[in-house]
C-alpha cells in the first residue's frame, strides 16, 4: 500500500512546472497583464478555487474565455490538463490543423494564500501546457488572482487590483465598444455549466 501511494505522489510531482522551468519555456509575454486580468475578472467574478482559462488572438483580444471550480482531489497536472482541455473545447474549435499556433491560451486561477510559487501552480502549469499542446493553441501566461492582488508567475509583474475579494469593475470598462470579434464564454462556479454565451 506504501509503494503505491508514494508511486502517486511520485507520479504527481512529475506532472508539475517549477517556475524555472516555466520561465525557460519561452512563454510569451502579455503586453497588458492588468487589462487582461480586470477583463477576465469582470466577466467571471472568480471567487477562490475557481480557474478562468482564456484565448487570446495574435494582438492580445480575448476570442474566447470558461470558469470552472477546481475538484476536491489533489493538485494533479493531468487532472487539471483534462478540466482545461474539457473547457476550451466548449468555446473555442481547436487549431491542430495549423502548422504553428496563431492564438494563445492563458489561465487565471483564483486561490487562497499569498503570491508565493505552491506546488498546486506548478500543477496547473503543467496543466495549461499540455493542453495547450492538444488543443493546438501557443501556451501563455499561469496568473494567480489572491487576496493580495494579480501576480505573473515567472514574470514577477502583477498588482494590487483587482484582488480575490474586490468588486469587479463595469464591462464597459475593460471591453473595447467594437469588438471585430464575437467572444464566447463559458462559465460556472459550483459546477461547470453546459451554456456557452455572447456569441
Amino acid at each position: 500500500m506504501a509503494s503505491s501511494v508514494s508511486a502517486d505522489s511520485a507520479n504527481r510531482l512529475a506532472r508539475m512546472l517549477e517556475p524555472a522551468e516555466w520561465a525557460a519555456a519561452g512563454i510569451p509575454l502579455l503586453r497588458s497583464p492588468r487589462e487582461v486580468v480586470s477583463g477576465l475578472h469582470t466577466r467571471h467574478r472568480p471567487t477562490p478555487a475557481t480557474a478562468v482559462v482564456a484565448v487570446l488572438d495574435h494582438e492580445e483580444r480575448l476570442t474566447a474565455s470558461a470558469s470552472f471550480a477546481r475538484r476536491s482531489v489533489a493538485a494533479d497536472g493531468w487532472e487539471f490538463r483534462n478540466a482545461l482541455l474539457s473547457n476550451l473545447r466548449r468555446v473555442i474549435p481547436h487549431d491542430l490543423r495549423r502548422r504553428t499556433p496563431v492564438r494563445t491560451a492563458v489561465l487565471l486561477y483564483c486561490r487562497d494564500g499569498d503570491e508565493r510559487w505552491t506546488e498546486e501552480d506548478g500543477a496547473w502549469m503543467w496543466g495549461l501546457r499540455d493542453a495547450c499542446t492538444l488543443h493546438g493553441l501557443r501556451c501563455g501566461a499561469y496568473i494567480t488572482l489572491t487576496h493580495g492582488g494579480w501576480q505573473v508567475l515567472g514574470e514577477g509583474r502583477g498588482g494590487r487590483r483587482p484582488s480575490s475579494t474586490s468588486a469587479p469593475s463595469a464591462l464597459a470598462d475593460t471591453v473595447a465598444d467594437h469588438d471585430p470579434y464575437p467572444l464566447r464564454t463559458a462559465g460556472g462556479t459550483v459546477e461547470p455549466l453546459r451554456r456557452t454565451a455572447a456569441r
